[in-house]
């Protein structure tokens, strides 16, 4: 970045969670910043909007004109984007995210860095929220919009930093994981499954990352990884940092006991003490005892850490209640692997027991569009009462041989019993669903896109009926 500021600062592809996010710190730092992106929409979109930050929608080179001092390329953007094309061709200066964070901010600060293909949004909440509950003020990235916060990225003056720290490919001229640029002191590793199948041929190369990961983990440094998951213990086995295996069995070095589901959360036991989680399903109590084990090694004391997982809110699009009208509950979640999708419908079952769960699912990420989990979506959406399932996005983008077939995934939810609707647009999703709901019914919309706008539109519907 540019030594004198405030400078003119301009991100493409801004709408992404971690773009936002970090356009957020930058705007706070006193920079003008301003973005493009292809789709804008809610709740980034919103969310930028009251940082005061202009967004273009569509990418133009006329919105480098003037030219700004440095530009952010999201790691969506590939060449041919018109704005990169004349970025390269006018040898304006550009950056990863990654790198400008690296460069400006995890130089000189002790960093925490959440990993895993799944859990690592809230993990990473959960842990700056920890810390800051705690008052060691740390700076903090974090992937979406985190309810205890006003942003996803701050820096708050401490010594600490809080990153979620992501195995995608950093940028279309720098195709190591995110994750590499971020000098950790500390690692959590929540999971590692298959995912990413546009960058990733197979399972062995995204633990060839994860291994990348542990290498550069100074020996005076720890790990606190998932002991339960074979993969995560197949890539830890030449760390040279101290490593901290946390899970459900009872082989682990710090085990977690869970115990009662309330109104006020789920309870649990780790570390001789126990624990509120105001968040549902198992998931979500490893996602806490990670968080809790890495605070912990920061000094905490337990009964601080207590105080500070009981205020723990949430982040949007995780389980988020987005409205209740005429007693039909409608949830706003980000999960988008089969695993997440089970997950989901599993503490959505806790929560609201006895009550009929609708999954609403949009195979929208680069993995779930191919047929990659072709076998797996029908098992992780039976947990369901019913399920709709969208369109595949941007289909024409993927040989047909290759493509997730929608119609085969209906056909074997169906086979187990699963009422489920293969519907060709938002439009017919709603029509569809609307007559069938009843008080008391809760909606899981999936997907980590707007999904066209499903559920402003179904929130619409039923608050006009």
């Amino acid at each position: 970045m540019p030594e004198t500021s405030p400078q003119h600062i301009h991100l493409i592809g801004i709408c992404g969670t971690a773009m936002g996010s970090i356009a957020s710190l930058l705007k706070e730092q006193g920079h003008h910043v301003t973005g493009s992106d292809a789709k804008v929409y809610p709740p980034m979109s919103t969310f930028l909007e009251s940082r005061e930050i202009e967004i273009m929608e569509g990418y133009d080179p006329k919105h480098l004109d003037p030219a700004p001092d440095l530009v952010i390329v999201g790691n969506a953007i590939s060449r041919g984007n018109p704005e990169l094309e004349y970025l390269l061709d006018a040898k304006l200066s550009y950056s990863s995210l990654p790198e400008c964070l690296k460069q400006n901010f995890l130089q000189s600060s002790h960093n925490l860095v959440v990993t895993g293909t799944h859990g690592k949004t809230t993990t990473t909440s959960l842990l700056a929220w920890l810390l800051k509950s705690g008052g060691l003020k740390p700076g903090y990235f974090i992937g979406g919009i985190p309810l205890n916060f006003d942003s996803g990225c701050q820096f708050e003056g401490g010594n600490h930093w809080v990153i979620e720290g992501d195995e995608y490919d950093t940028a279309f001229f720098d195709k190591r994981s995110k994750f590499l640029h971020y000098q950790p002191e500390l690692v959590i590793i929540n999971n590692i499954e298959f995912d990413h199948a546009d960058i990733y041929e197979n399972l062995e190369q995204i633990k060839r990352s994860f291994r990348q990961l542990v290498n550069i983990i100074p020996r005076n440094g720890a790990l606190v990884v998932n002991g339960d998951d074979a993969n995560v213990r197949d890539v830890i086995g030449h760390a040279q940092a101290r490593i901290v295996d946390v899970g459900f069995e009872k082989t682990n070095s710090v085990v977690i006991e869970l115990k009662e589901t309330d109104e006020n959360g789920t309870h649990f036991r780790i570390m001789d003490h126990d624990f509120v989680l105001p968040l549902y399903g198992r998931h979500n109590v490893h996602n806490a005892a990670v968080a809790l084990c890495a605070a912990h090694a920061q000094g905490l004391s337990l009964d601080a850490l207590d105080t500070g997982l009981r205020s723990f809110k949430g982040i949007k699009r995780r389980l988020e209640v987005r409205g209740e009208p005429q007693g039909i509950t409608i949830i706003d979640d980000f999960a988008h692997h089969p695993t997440a999708i089970q997950e989901t419908l599993k503490a959505l079952r806790l929560r609201y027991p006895e009550r009929k769960l609708w999954a609403l699912f949009e195979p929208r990420s680069n993995t779930t569009r191919r047929a990659t989990f072709q076998d797996s979506l029908p098992e992780a959406l039976s947990e369901a009462d019913a399920v709709y399932l969208g369109p595949v996005a941007r289909a024409e983008q993927i040989a047909e041989e290759e493509r997730l077939k929608p119609e085969q995934v209906i056909s074997d939810l169906i086979s187990k019993g699963i009422p489920s609707v293969y519907g060709e647009s938002t439009e017919v999703i709603i029509q569809s669903i609307l007559p069938q709901l009843k008080p008391g019914d809760v909606v899981a919309v999936l997907s980590n896109g707007s999904f066209d706008g499903l559920i402003e539109q179904l929130l619409d519907q039923l608050n006009q009926q």
